[in-house]
Order: C-alpha cells, then structure tokens, then sequence
C-alpha cells in the first residue's frame, strides 16, 4: 500500500473492503511506540447502544425489505383468494405466518437489532436467534405449502407438488441431516471466516440472515409444520430430535463464553479506535454475554418448541382417537343392522 495512503488521516480502504458493507471502513493514522499504523474505523457513528434502542432506531436494509414485504403479501393474496372463493382459512395460521413470522424478520433486520448487529456481537446474538429459531417455527405453523397448494393454478401446483415429490427435497428434508446441518452452521459461521466476511461484505451479511432462517426452516419445518411435507416422522423422534438442540445451544454458547480469541476481533477492536469506543464494551465481556444470550434463549426457544411439539403430538393423538370411536361405532351399527330380528 503506498506510503501516502497510509499517512492520510481519512484515506478509504477500496480495495481490501467491499464498499457496499454496513460499516465503510477507513483508515485513521494511530501511533504506537513512535509508529505510525493504519487503525480501521467506520463512517456511521452510532450512538450508545440501549435497550430502547431496538424498538425506536429503524432503518431499511433493502434485501430483507423487499423479501419480507413480498412473501407476507404473497400469503396474504393466498388468504384473499380463499376468502373470496368461500373457503375459511384459520386466523391462527395467518398470525403465525404474517406476523409473528415476516414480522420477526422484519423485526430482526430494521429495527435496532439491524442497525446494531454488526457494532455489538451480543445484539447479533439475539438477532441470530431470532432468525434461526423464531421464524422459521412461525413460517412453519402458518403452512404456506398448503395454502399454495390450495389456492395456485393447476400448472404451478403440478410443479409445486414435483419440487415437494423430488429427490432433492426428500434429501434435504431427512431428518438427520437437517440436524447435522442445524448444528454444524452456527460452528461454522462463528469459528471460520465466514462471520469476519459478513463483517465485511452486505452481501454476505445479507446472505447469512438468508441463511439462518433456511437452515432453520429445513430443521423445523417437517417437526412442527403442518404442511405435507418429505422428511415427516413421529412424534416420538420429532421429539427427541428437539430435545437434543437444548444441550447443543448450551455447548456453543458456553465455548463461545470461554473463547481467548476474540470473534470478529479485527472488526470489533477497530470500531473502538473510532468516536464509538467512547461506550462500547470491552470486546472480551461482549463476547462473554454473547455466549450467554446463545445459552439462555436457545434453551428457552427450545422449551418452547417442545410446548408446541407436544401439544401438537396430543391434538393429534385426541384427533385419532375421536376418529377411532367413530369408526368402532360404524362397525357396531352396521352389525346391528345385519343382525337378525329377534325370532327371525
């Protein structure tokens, strides 16, 4: 790099960083011992970090804008169009869907969490968690397959029901390997580059919010979900496949909590060499209550899913039985129809 980049006292990084990142970084002059070295920083200052912050700081990231925007009107068109054939869609699944789906999405990536998530590594963490747990179980209790099912043209419903019937989908939807992708993601966001490129790059920020919710979506969607999806298995294994994601949110956040290095250090310690190192924490506590927040709320978020699993799992046991009594009680009038009258 030339000598005159380097003494510039705001010279930008063009090259090293993509300029379509959350935080354009720049170089500040910083010196050590006598020498001067290139310190990164950011252009946008933002100021202390609160709680009051999450619900009052919006902001627009275009890409999950748009997505949340079009998919929530897309089911509800779907809504729409039953409606006005005369058929009744239950209120509870568009809830789950619209709001407490898209708009936990929504919530995760405009509101302060956005704005905050790559300043604060625990505000990340509450977002990550929000994405990777929250909406996809939401996405999965308002069953958009089956609404799409019943609402698309004959010709995108044959192709629906083919992506639904393919061998990519019933691979992607085996329940063990939608487990082992669920738990290997977080390990491999956190202790790869992956996270310093999301740092770096809106794209991959961007991409990784994508992401989260997916893998979720793949894990949680055959489990709770009650669309008629490939990969479906018993409420028994349903079951035990939720109780083994307590332990292993348990595990990560605990590693993460005992990390000497530091996640995204680079990043994290530049922005403290900016205007905002006035109230940012120390890195290393940030990291210690990130770790914390992937403990705690994954096992709670995780006792949730195991509230609605079974009682789930009891509705359709209450629903079977109800199904048997009427067909025993078939059986009993027919017999009693075919049974001769007395002194016949």
């Amino acid at each position: 790099m030339p000598e005159s980049l380097l003494l510039s006292p705001r010279a930008p990084l063009c090259r090293e960083w993509d300029p379509r990142a959350p935080r354009p970084p720049v170089f500040e002059s910083h010196i050590v011992h006598g020498v001067i070295h290139p310190v990164l920083t950011t252009d946008e200052v933002l100021p202390r970090f609160t709680l009051a912050r999450v619900f009052t700081d919006w902001g627009i990231d275009p890409l999950p804008f748009v997505l949340a925007v079009w998919v929530a009107g897309l089911y509800l068109w779907g809504v729409a169009v039953l409606t006005r054939r005369g058929d009744r869609w239950p209120v509870g699944r568009t809830l789950a869907f619209v709001v407490a789906g898209m708009g936990s999405f929504f919530f995760a990536t405009q509101s302060g969490l956005g704005r905050y998530d790559t300043t604060l590594l625990s505000v990340h963490m509450v977002q990550h968690m929000v994405l990777s747990m929250v909406v996809p179980l939401s996405l999965a209790l308002g069953a958009p397959v089956t609404l799409a099912l019943r609402t698309l043209p004959a010709r995108p419903r044959r192709w629906l029901l083919a992506v639904l019937h393919s061998r990519v989908a019933k691979v992607l939807s085996f329940p063990p390997l939608a487990f082992l992708l669920y738990v290997v993601s977080p390990w491999a966001l956190y202790f790869s580059s992956w996270y310093d490129a999301s740092l770096a790059s809106a794209y991959v920020h961007e991409m990784m919010h994508v992401h989260l919710v997916a893998v979720g979506a793949l894990f949680f969607w055959p489990l709770m979900g009650i669309d008629p999806l490939p990969g479906r298995v018993g409420y028994p294994f349903r079951v035990l496949l939720t109780v083994l994601t307590l332990p292993f949110h348990a595990f990560l956040g605990v590693t993460i909590m005992g990390q000497s290095t530091l996640i995204g250090g680079e990043h994290y310690l530049a922005l403290r060499e900016g205007p905002m190192g006035a109230w940012l924490p120390d890195p290393y506590e940030e990291q210690h209550l990130a770790g914390g927040i992937l403990w705690g709320a994954g096992d709670l978020i995780g006792l949730v899913f195991f509230a609605v699993l079974f009682t789930q799992w009891v509705r359709s046991s209450m629903a079977e039985a109800k199904r048997e009594d009427r067909r025993l009680d078939m059986m009993e009038a027919r017999a009693r129809r075919e049974q001769p009258p007395p002194g016949g």
